[in-house]
């Protein structure tokens, strides 16, 4: 197939509505287009709505001015103002001289003008021009639409290897300490309700974003990675540790610390590193309290970065409601009660008084989550 064989085919495949008050002008656009586009032809304002508005769509819209009841000018207003109109190319067809009304058309969003009588040869290469014109416009928005969607793939993609890799991760630690079962599923889910707990108040409406919050609760999964440093004969013993044995547990929170930095210190782009860096916060001080007796470093009240803050309740309140090898399981009652007093000591107040606020939260994470028998 030629060149010329080719735009001819691909012209049929058009379609142009021709909208004009008078059938004689409609008979004379209609000889001119017809051989080389799929043409459809009304005789007022109302009706060109509806033609633009069904089946076969046009591609290109020969509008004219001067009609009885709605006229060009107010066609062409309401095609713009529908979503599913607005990006139909019009083409003026009028007797007015070009100075009267051009401008105003062109205002309204009129891709050409052409003024009656009509010339077949002005005719057909303004409309193959604009034709040309959406086709390009078309292929450039599919492919814009093709990129976004492209982009969005790869986005959910690495942020599925993200999260995959985290859980592998996460779950090192677990492996070692079965007695923890599904630890990481509970916290993560503690961690997220009160930090949705804690962006209505002002002071953290700023910082909680829905973003941050989602970081907060995927890096709250690697807060006892560094468990993986720590003996069997220590991790695993059931009782109570000597105080050698303490010392050698509590270093888990600056080894696991540790291997997320090493993990990223030479990489140059620490913003793209931002969830890291804040499971490493969460590594290093989930264990920190809030009148500094915490450890590995001591910090106090809002030294301790508010991810760990929300991370030492969410690990204390699951510690005590779930049996481990080295003490009973405590009533949601009598967890509650020790999570209460250690209010302003152990625990930042506020994160206190979201967890009371979310209290029945806090249940329905620990039933649906529960350790299997």
């Amino acid at each position: 197939m030629t060149d010329r064989q080719s735009t001819a085919v691909n012209e049929q495949q058009k379609t142009l509505l021709l909208v004009d008050d008078t059938p004689e002008s409609l008979t004379v656009l209609g000889d001119i287009l017809m051989p080389h586009y799929r043409v459809r032809a009304v005789n007022s304002g109302a009706r060109a709505l509806a033609a633009a508005a069904s089946e076969p769509r046009p591609d290109l819209i020969l509008l004219d001015v001067m009609m009885p009841g709605m006229d060009g000018y107010e066609v062409i207003a309401r095609l713009h103002a529908h979503p599913d109109t607005r990006d139909i190319p019009v083409i003026f067809i009028t007797v007015l001289d070009a100075s009267e009304g051009e401008a105003r058309g062109l205002a309204l969003g009129a891709a050409d003008y052409i003024t009656k009588p009509v010339n077949p040869a002005i005719v057909l290469a303004r409309v193959r021009g604009q034709i040309d014109l959406k086709e390009a416009r078309d292929r450039m928005a599919d492919q814009n639409a093709w990129l976004e969607a492209e982009v969005k793939r790869r986005m959910r993609q690495n942020q599925l290897i993200q999260d995959v890799s985290m859980r592998a991760l996460a779950s090192l630690a677990e492996a070692r300490d079965i007695a923890t079962g599904k630890h990481i599923l509970r916290t993560q889910g503690y961690v997220n309700v009160l930090a949705r707990e804690l962006a209505k108040l002002p002071k953290y409406a700023m910082t909680l974003t829905h973003e941050v919050i989602e970081t907060y609760t995927k890096a709250a999964a690697l807060h006892d990675i560094g468990k993986v440093g720590i003996p069997d004969c220590v991790l695993l013993k059931s009782g109570k540790h000597t105080h050698e044995e303490w010392e050698i547990m509590k270093t888990h929170a600056k080894v696991g610390a540790d291997a997320i930095w090493r993990a990223i210190q030479d990489e140059k782009d620490h913003a793209s590193l931002e969830f890291l860096h804040i499971a490493m916060d969460v590594a290093r001080h989930h264990h920190e309290k809030w009148d500094g007796s915490g450890y590995p470093e001591g910090l106090r009240g809002d030294a301790i970065p508010l991810s760990a803050r929300l991370m030492a309740l969410a690990d204390a309140f699951d510690a005590l409601l779930v049996e481990r090898v080295y003490k009973l399981a405590f009533t949601v009652e009598k967890t509650t009660e020790i999570i209460l007093g250690g209010r302003g000591k152990y625990f930042d107040p506020d994160v206190v008084d979201a967890f009371v606020a979310r209290l029945d939260d806090f249940r329905a994470i620990a039933a649906r989550h529960a350790n299997e028998s």
